[in-house]
Order: C-alpha cells, then sequence, then structure tokens
C-alpha cells in the first residue's frame, strides 16, 4: 500500500509538472477505479490524491473540499402522529434523486471555508447538498431546518451512507493533499463520482472532476444478472428454494 501510495503520488507530481502554464491546475487521481463488492465485503477505503496550484501561482494558503456521490435513489421519510393512542405514519415526504452515498471530507470545517452563499451553490457540506422533494404536484429543495430533511439526513448517516469529516483531508505539502473515502459494506452498487475543490480566500480556485464504481463479482453478480435478466423464472426459484428448505427444516425438526 505505501509503495503504491508512493508510486501514485510520483504519478501526479510528474503530470503536474508538464501541464500547460495557466490561471488554476489540479491534478486528481482515486486508488482504485473499481470497488468489487463479494460475499465477504465488509468495506473498502479509496483514497483520492491531489496536486494543487491556487491561481496566478499565489503561494496563499488553501482549503480543499473532497465531495463523493453514490448513484440516485429515491427514498421516502414518514412523520409519525400520535392516533387513538397509538403512533401512526401520519405524513411523508419523497426525496427524489438523492445520492444513495454522499461523504463531504474537508481539510478544515466547511462553515470555515467560505460564506453559507458560495456553499449553497457549490453544494458543500451535508446540509448545503441540493436534496430535491416531491411536495404534492411540485419538485423542490427546502431550507436545512426543514424538519423531513433533517430526519433523511439523520437516517442516512446513522447508516453509515453519510457523512462529513472536517478533518478528512490531510496535506502531504503545501500543494499536496490526500483523502481517505470508507465505503461501508452496505454501499448501493453504480458509478460514484468525485468532486475536488480548491478553495482560495473564501471562492473556488480550481475544481476536477473524477469517478469510480462499486461492482458486485464473483457467484453475487450472476445472481443478480440472472434475477434481472429473467426476473420470473428467478423469483419461481426463489420460491422453490423456499419451499424445499421449509420442507427440509420440518423433517429435521418434527417430532413424533
Amino acid at each position: 500500500m505505501k509503495t503504491w501510495s508512493g508510486a501514485a503520488l510520483l504519478v501526479l507530481l510528474s503530470a503536474f509538472a508538464v501541464m500547460p502554464a495557466r490561471a488554476d491546475r489540479l491534478v486528481v487521481s482515486v486508488s482504485q477505479p473499481q470497488v468489487r463488492i463479494t460475499s465477504s465485503f465488509t468495506g473498502a477505503e479509496l483514497v483520492v490524491f491531489g496536486v494543487a496550484e491556487a491561481r496566478n501561482g499565489d503561494d496563499g494558503a488553501i482549503d480543499v473540499v473532497v465531495t463523493v456521490r453514490g448513484p440516485g435513489e429515491s427514498f421516502t421519510t414518514w412523520r409519525k402522529s400520535r392516533v387513538l393512542g397509538l403512533w401512526v405514519n401520519s405524513d411523508s415526504r419523497t426525496f427524489v434523486e438523492a445520492p444513495a452515498f454522499l461523504a463531504v471530507l474537508s481539510s478544515r470545517p466547511t462553515t470555515q471555508i467560505a460564506s453559507p452563499e458560495t456553499l449553497r451553490v457549490e453544494q458543500i457540506g451535508l446540509n448545503y447538498n441540493i436534496l430535491v422533494q416531491r411536495v404534492g404536484p411540485d419538485f423542490a429543495d427546502v431550507v436545512p431546518s426543514d424538519p423531513f430533511r433533517t430526519a433523511f439526513l439523520r437516517i442516512q448517516t446513522a447508516q453509515g451512507v453519510y457523512r462529513e469529516d472536517p478533518q478528512g483531508v490531510a496535506f502531504l505539502a503545501p500543494r499536496v493533499f490526500r483523502a481517505e473515502v470508507g465505503i461501508p459494506g452496505t454501499a448501493p452498487l453504480g458509478r460514484y463520482t468525485v468532486a475536488v475543490k480548491v478553495f482560495q480566500n473564501g471562492a473556488v480556485s480550481a475544481t476536477e472532476l473524477s469517478s469510480f464504481d462499486v461492482n458486485k463479482t464473483g457467484f453475487e453478480q450472476k445472481i443478480a444478472e440472472f434475477s434481472q435478466r429473467d426476473g420470473w423464472l428467478y423469483g419461481l426459484a426463489v420460491a422453490l428454494g423456499s419451499l424445499v428448505v421449509g420442507f427440509v427444516g420440518n423433517l429435521l425438526f418434527r417430532r413424533d
């Protein structure tokens, strides 16, 4: 791992050195382009490396924010109310195409990096990422204090698929940084985007995008492909398998 990290940094620095001169420069590399999920998968650690130079060759301090977003999915958040002494679901909001995974890693707290307006425009931080809700016939984002939005963020954070780390980006040199992205064992499948933004004096000075994929492999992948290709046959096989397991269990544990 240490050998690979050193080689990655060397490649980044070499690429950075031969880039044509321009105002803002940023080179980013992800340690692996693909995360393969097997039956024993419990999580993975990816490393994002980067080399940055602020505008006009200014050697002033910079900040870096790395945002990793998973594939978009729809989620429904419910609100419970007390009816006749019982707590029941009384209202709901659906979040449309919200990231199934969202990690925000920064060199310091994002509120110290830029103004709330800039954070909102750049979608930096959990509170400033756009999460579109379906409210009746309309679709819109809402204020951060909205109870459904707050509940959604709390649930996703508790499940480990949303996180924000104000110390997640470490500088190896004044213009060289790294960030570790933890992919949980429950990570959804699909393409993940990596957005790296460099800030100087509260404004974005450079942006770079990258990506990686989370896929199943081996027997799990074959089962997933089979279920998608022949859904009715897969359902029949599952039903027959359940009957066989129930029959065998009855034989083993029945009492004479």
